[in-house]
């Protein structure tokens, strides 16, 4: 990856910035699913032994895994470029917004588990055995 000058609250240059991370894990993820292709049209596992069966099994895994990642990677970057381009590129905006949807009144929880706790009476149920 080349190297970049990140510039605070400019859109195009985060923009830029997330789509080659997005192209790379692209790239990542055509390349794990070319190797399953070749690793799948080169053995025959009904000739193999078990060992050999142990090994492409792991080697499967393996790519799959990085298929997973790769396609991981790609969905949060564009989680994050939605946010970015939701505050038009100002983090201070983003910042304030997340500010405020954690904070929590411990005071007011506290209260709502007490009267939910107060209101509910316990029942018996009894069941007949056959």
């Amino acid at each position: 990856m080349a190297k970049y000058k990140v510039v605070i609250n400019s859109l195009d240059n985060v923009r830029e910035l997330l789509q080659e991370a997005y192209n790379q894990a692209d790239e990542q993820l055509i390349q794990s699913q070319n190797e399953i292709s070749k690793l799948s049209s080169s053995t025959k596992l009904s000739e193999e032994i078990m060992e050999s069966k142990a090994k492409y099994a792991k080697a499967m895994n393996d790519y799959l895994g990085m298929k997973d990642k790769a396609i991981s990677k790609k969905i949060e970057i564009a989680r994050l470029l939605s946010e970015i381009c939701k505050h038009n590129g100002d983090s201070n905006k983003g910042n304030e917004e997340n500010a405020k949807a954690m904070t929590f009144d411990f005071s007011k929880i506290r209260e709502m588990v007490n009267n939910s706790s107060s209101e509910k009476k316990s029942e018996t149920i009894e069941l007949k055995k056959k």
